[in-house]
């Protein structure tokens, strides 16, 4: 596009329509408590119908025209989250979770070694379904009241399983954080964006090591509640061994995505062998994988797609708000902006910059990841490629930090009132308040610290060097307008 998108009263009038999606972003998530991607899609497609008001005479097509090259650039993520919603939904459907009960109830863990053992199991599942609200639905009516009863701390207990939830959501290479921050980052040295199996594979030690830590101070800090009657009624009408062969098409996914770089194939072996060993092990039938009850269709098939709709629908939305802003140049001052500080003189205060942008960005955004890393995506490409920073590198800086310290606030984050939310309804324990589950979330503080510690010393940053290959020395990249 050559000619720039102009606004009456200037260039800033172009963060209206943010502005107004910030404005249902709040009031559905903190004041209706209503946690639904579609209708926060709604209020960005009603925020560009009244930014497209205040355009110069003459700009109104051209508004339109930036919306739907912002789209565009949201097709390949949109691709991949709807194959990626099947596997999701075929491991949900076969229960994992029934067989990490049975495992805990074969090892004999209580206390804190219960509270470390279900964010293992928890992590395991939200990485095999790529979904962190979705884990924390399906795991906290099992394992909360269960760890309760065994004498776990309800806080910590429910800050282990949200923050498990939230380490799937930032590894899984099925999930819609991987895919949207590996997409919104491109090359510079070759055509296309960030491989997510690369972007997974880069970003395995950060995870890891913040996930070991974590499994540490949950053991030490999960114990110490009331051990209770009735935790052994709660696990026999969970445990299912069997569930625990899905952990097969999981892995041999995971390897598939990291091996060969190219996630269709992953996820297709996925679906396929998940499907095999599910119908092998009577987990599921025929009628799991597609069907039609009373004229609905049903089935893993149809329901990965229609779990992904609305989030589909929200990326779309959030795509069109950032083609307005990148036509009237606003990403391109922003950019300008932080490479013209302080910050922007250096590669790590580049870094610096890409943390503080995401961290506020999912903070005015209420905890919506998804939508937060949509958003600032585009500009920490642009800073990220000025600097040389490979996209595996600025993929993780993104997804790491939208996923890290910033859920933790308690008025200020969904993961927060969703773990609230769901210690409700247990006669044995009171439910927790906003701050208590903040407290619990031990993973989420502990990967800040190592994001922010990896800055600093330079651990892992890579560099983009010829046709896209990953270097560690900067000087192997021809851009060399910026030092460490």
């Amino acid at each position: 596009m050559n000619q720039r998108l102009e606004f009456r009263g200037g260039w800033g009038v172009a963060f209206i329509p943010v502005f107004i999606f910030l404005f249902f972003c709040i009031l559905y998530f903190i004041v209706f408590k209503a946690f639904e991607m579609y209708a926060l899609a709604m209020g960005a497609f009603v925020a560009l119908m009244i930014g497209a008001i205040f355009v110069k005479k003459g700009n109104y097509d051209l508004f339109w025209d930036s919306v739907y090259d912002g789209v565009k650039e949201a097709v390949p993520i949109t691709i991949l989250l709807f194959i990626i919603g099947m596997f999701s939904e075929l491991i949900k459907t076969t229960n994992i979770s029934s067989g990490f009960v049975w495992l805990a109830d074969l090892l004999g863990v209580d206390g804190g070694l219960f509270t470390a053992f279900i964010f293992l199991a928890v992590c395991v599942i939200a990485t095999a379904t790529g979904s962190s609200i979705g884990t924390m639905f399906t795991c906290f009516p099992i394992f909360y009241p269960a760890g309760v009863l065994l004498g776990c701390d309800p806080a910590v207990l429910a800050g282990a399983i949200v923050s498990a939830s939230i380490f799937g959501d930032n590894l899984a290479p099925i999930s819609d954080t991987t895919i949207i921050s590996a997409g919104t980052q491109e090359y510079t040295k070759k055509e296309g964006f960030a491989e997510v199996g690369g972007c997974v594979a880069s970003r395995l030690k950060y995870s890891l090591v913040a996930g070991s830590i974590s499994f540490v101070l949950f053991w030490i800090f999960g114990g110490g509640g009331t051990f209770g009657v009735g935790a052994s009624e709660i696990l026999a009408k969970n445990m299912n061994p069997t569930t625990l062969v899905m952990l097969v098409p999981v892995v041999v996914m995971l390897i598939a995505a990291i091996k060969t770089r190219n996630i269709y194939i992953a996820i297709t072996i996925g679906i396929i062998l998940g499907t095999i060993i599910g119908l092998a092990f009577n987990l599921i039938n025929f009628t799991n994988v597609i069907s039609v009850v009373d004229g609905a269709p049903k089935g893993f098939l149809t329901g990965g797609i229609s779990s992904m709709m609305a989030t589909v629908t929200l990326v779309i939305s959030v795509y069109g708000i950032m083609g307005v802003l990148n036509g009237a140049g606003v990403l391109e001052k922003v950019t300008n902006g932080i490479l013209n500080s302080k910050m922007g003189k250096t590669v790590r205060g580049a870094e610096f910059a890409m943390m503080l942008g995401i961290s506020f960005t999912t903070l005015i955004f209420g905890g919506v990841t998804s939508a937060s890393m949509t958003t600032f995506g585009k500009v920490q490409n642009e800073i990220g490629k000025r600097v040389g920073l490979h996209p595996y590198r600025r993929s993780y800086l993104l997804d790491g930090f939208a996923n890290a310290i910033v859920l933790v606030i308690p008025f200020l984050s969904v993961f927060v009132f969703l773990g609230a939310l769901l210690t409700k309804g247990y006669d044995f324990v009171a439910p927790l308040s906003l701050t208590q589950v903040s407290s619990g979330m031990i993973y989420c503080m502990v990967l800040f610290l190592v994001l922010l510690s990896s800055i600093i010393t330079g651990w892992g940053r890579e560099f983009e060097g010829a046709e896209g290959k990953v270097v560690r020395n900067p000087q192997e990249y021809t851009n060399q307008s910026a030092s460490i």
